[in-house]
């Protein structure tokens, strides 16, 4: 088990996991053990929690279901 709870991610380790996903695609063997590797301080049950929790982000705001923020704008200072 990892030291960092699996809520707890790093910029680094997110930077990591991203790159680690364009690595270790659906077809690579031991996935998710390569994914956690390549990220450290994860296992791989974390790493595969974290890709879960993103696709379902992803699915609600394709869905329309998340609004957009609403950005402010300056003009100039």
């Amino acid at each position: 088990m990892s030291s960092r709870g699996s809520g707890s991610w790093t910029v680094k380790q997110n930077k990591d996991f991203e790159e680690a996903l364009a690595v270790f695609d659906k077809d690579t063997p031991d996935r998710w053990r390569n994914v956690a590797k390549a990220v450290g301080g994860k296992t791989a049950e974390e790493v595969k929690r974290h890709y879960e929790i993103l696709v379902g982000d992803v699915k609600l705001i394709e869905s329309g279901r998340v609004p957009f923020p609403n950005y402010r704008t300056t003009n100039g200072a």
